[in-house]
């Protein structure tokens, strides 16, 4: 071992959060309480320290500024955004960057993470007023590779720095350089933080210590220069991002890039947002030319056809604070299989089976030897509960050969009883629905009392209690 890593080890200990538990290098799980993850980096103190790790109670320390009274605080009013020149974009964060903010966008590779935040960075760096630059590094391509893409999206910026460095060093030097030479910094974009690293800080790139060091890092960075920071982030086999799980806790705002690989349609999500909501969505379809802000996206999820056709309904799902409409789909055919195959696409699959066993028993359709298959249009994925009423009337329709009326629009929560349930938001399901031409819904019972004296007035509601009521009203035998 050389001799600054024997120093930094005689220095520097981990501990556990959960009970006190310490050790001198980092392991996944602590060796008392068997907590997962639950180590943190810190100094190692002498007999006074040690004796308060034994009671599980840190050692005392002056606090480098004393807290003040919230009365006494005084702040900017309103916080100063800055736009992102998206308006997709600026809808999911809040309004545009704070001073200061870290996001972390998370994605599977070839989602479109890079061409999103590269478009994001040329926007800011084109509004940006004189002497403003924007800078993005990459760890994973070259500078011509970032330029090829560049051109292909249209970003030309003469405000935007192009950077290809893997050194946390060099990464902090750029910035420090733009500083010196008097330019101003609007953004910086670190594309990823899991290739980034620093050779001050033991572990391989990508590993939990490197990937927090290089976080803490660029947090500290962006708290003390008020500068918003953007970090790509990867993903694993389970969707979920690399590396430690307090990398999510340490940024402000962490956003998901989700999309099927066989589909151009991408969802943009708010999983955690310090500065705005936390659960909206915007939608961005794939070109040639780059990431297309889709501002209404439900003409992406509906089929389009001049007559009806049996195993379809229509519904009104919400993504996010966004109404969408979407179009489920359902196929029935015989066979003479023992075990009739079930295939399902955009929807729950368990769910859907639990919803299939409803359809039977309290819609009056055999499936037993019937091979079923539901999909949504478009490469929607829907999880809404609000969904199963035109689930399981996609099903019947199926399964009796009789087409739904094209005007007709379903929402509500089935029960495994067959009950028709309320579901959020239904006042903006039912404004979307009547905008794009649907003014038949079947609704759960009650729901008029819930809407106001407009909407009522433009949508003609059929209020249904179970999913045999609704059959009937739609479908007739």
């Amino acid at each position: 071992m050389s001799t600054r890593s024997s120093s930094r080890a005689a220095r520097t200990e981990h501990r556990c959060t959960e009970c006190g538990w310490s050790t001198p290098r980092w392991v996944g799980r602590c060796g008392q309480c068997q907590a997962w993850g639950s180590l943190t980096e810190a100094a190692a103190g002498g007999p006074a320290a040690t004796a308060h790790r034994s009671l599980g109670v840190p050692a005392p320390a002056a606090p480098l500024r004393p807290a003040r009274r919230a009365s006494e605080v005084v702040t900017g009013g309103t916080v100063r955004r800055t736009p992102t020149g998206l308006a997709e974009v600026d809808r999911v964060v809040g309004g545009g960057l704070v001073p200061g903010q870290v996001l972390l966008l998370a994605g599977e590779p070839g989602a479109g993470k890079s061409t999103l935040l590269l478009a994001v960075a040329d926007a800011v760096a084109a509004a940006a007023g004189p002497g403003a630059v924007v800078l993005y590094v990459s760890a994973e391509e070259s500078v011509e590779q970032i330029a090829v893409r560049a051109r292909r999206t249209g970003a030309r910026s003469e405000a935007l720095l192009l950077a290809d460095d893997t050194d946390l060093g060099a990464v902090l030097g750029h910035v420090e350089q733009l500083r010196t030479s008097g330019e101003h910094l609007a953004l910086l974009v670190v594309d990823s933080v899991q290739t980034v690293s620093s050779a001050e800080v033991e572990g391989r790139p990508g590993g939990v210590s490197q990937v927090m060091a290089v976080a803490s890092a660029l947090t500290r960075l962006a708290k003390e220069r008020s500068l918003p920071v953007c970090l790509v982030g990867q993903v694993t086999k389970e969707t979920t991002v690399a590396g430690p799980r307090s990398l999510e806790h340490l940024v402000d705002t962490t956003l998901t890039l989700e999309g099927d690989r066989h589909s151009t349609l991408r969802l943009l999500r708010a999983v955690k947002n310090r500065y705005g909501p936390a659960d909206e969505v915007a939608c961005f379809e794939q070109t040639d030319t780059g990431l297309r802000e889709v501002p209404d996206p439900s003409a992406l999820f509906r089929g389009t056809r001049d007559a009806p056709v049996p195993g379809t309904c229509t519904t009104v799902t919400v993504e996010g604070r966004r109404a969408l409409l979407a179009e489920v789909q359902a196929l029935v055919s015989p066979t003479q299989a023992p075990v009739p195959r079930r295939a399902v696409s955009g929807l729950d699959t368990a769910r859907t089976a639990m919803l299939t066993a409803v359809t039977e028993r309290h819609a009056g359709v055999k499936l037993h030897q019937q091979e079923l298959y539901a999909a949504t249009v478009g490469g929607m994925r829907i999880n809404d509960p609000g969904a199963d009423l035109a689930v399981c009337l996609s099903i019947a329709s199926a399964a009796r050969q009789v087409p739904m009326p094209a005007d007709v629009a379903a929402v509500g929560e089935v029960t495994l009883s067959g009950d028709v349930r309320p579901v959020p938001a239904l006042a903006a399901r039912i404004a979307e629905a009547v905008r794009l031409g649907h003014t038949r819904l079947l609704v759960p019972t009650g729901t008029a009392e819930r809407l106001d004296a407009r909407t009522r007035a433009a949508a003609q509601l059929e209020e249904v209690s179970s999913l045999s009521e609704a059959a009937v009203r739609v479908l007739p035998a």
